[in-house]
């Protein structure tokens, strides 16, 4: 199973990059032995539309290019589903299991997900009830993406 992470903004040479990126060399790296391959970040500039309705609406509009044919789409978001890291790695996993070829994984802009976009979701989840900067909801998804195959492969990284 395929799986990219879209992201409204585009991520700046730094720490939370590099941390990112680690986060993402180890995925793909450990991902294919049980069929979870990393395949892009796509990073896309913010609309500079005037208002929010439609700067979200642009925003959504290039994320449904990159959305293949029966693709699964989980949405970011403050108001979705919190779930512990084995229930995200159960996730990701049964997903795989029933034939899911592309996953993609969307991070919003500032002013969040267009409403037409949970129409389409497979999943909505929040990583916690706080707020968290777009750098570092990347961080996150990355670490959370890196320790799901570690659960489902069996490897210690992930202790109870």
């Amino acid at each position: 199973m395929r799986i990219s992470i879209f992201a409204v903004g585009r991520l700046k040479s730094g720490p939370e990059k590099d941390l990112a990126s680690r986060y993402l060399d180890r995925f793909a790296k450990t991902g294919p032995a049980i069929g979870l391959e990393f395949v892009r970040m796509i990073e896309v500039a913010e609309s500079r539309a005037s208002n929010a309705e439609t700067r979200k609406r642009e925003e959504a509009a290039i994320l449904e290019k990159h959305l293949a044919d029966g693709a699964a789409l989980i949405l970011l978001d403050e108001r979705g589903k919190a779930l512990d890291s084995p229930a995200f790695a159960d996730l990701f996993g049964n997903m795989r299991d029933s034939g899911k070829r592309d996953v993609i994984i969307a991070i919003g802009g500032a002013d969040g997900l267009d409403p037409s976009l949970y129409e389409k979701a497979s999943a909505t989840l929040c990583l916690g009830k706080l707020t968290w900067p777009h750098q570092l909801v990347r961080i996150l998804i990355a670490e959370q993406l890196y320790r799901a195959v570690t659960i489902l492969s069996g490897h210690p990284y992930h202790r109870v």
